[in-house]
């Protein structure tokens, strides 16, 4: 028998996604804040090109993972987690949590220039 999916998982490759998506900008100011420094954090501009890919993979896990945590009490079978009242509210809470750190993280790059 098929194990009933959730929004956890789409949920969590979208915060990949948006952490790889910043990495070239977030990333080296991360490292220096912790002390390290050198030349070879130029690197991580390394995946500067990758960025739009990243941000559609991220916007695409948050789709389908507002679509699994959003979904009516009706779609959920008796005894699934989405069914249980208490879990449903930890799982929009938590979304909200992400989708904000997200938009945080995504938006790095805009205002990262006010910050130098």
């Amino acid at each position: 028998m098929a194990e009933p999916t959730n929004g956890r998982g789409a949920l969590l490759a979208g915060g990949l996604a948006a952490i790889l998506a910043s990495t070239c900008c977030l990333g080296p100011l991360v490292l220096l804040m912790l002390g390290v420094s050198g030349a070879w954090i130029a690197n991580l501009t390394a995946l500067e090109p990758f960025r739009p890919y990243f941000i559609g993979a991220t916007v695409l896990a948050l789709v389908v993972a507002y679509r699994q945590i959003f979904r009516p009490v009706a779609a959920c079978r008796p005894g699934e987690v989405c069914a249980v009242p208490h879990v449903r509210t930890t799982y929009k809470a938590l979304f909200g949590l992400v989708v904000v750190l997200l938009a945080i993280a995504l938006s790095y790059p805009f205002v990262a220039p006010y910050f130098y």
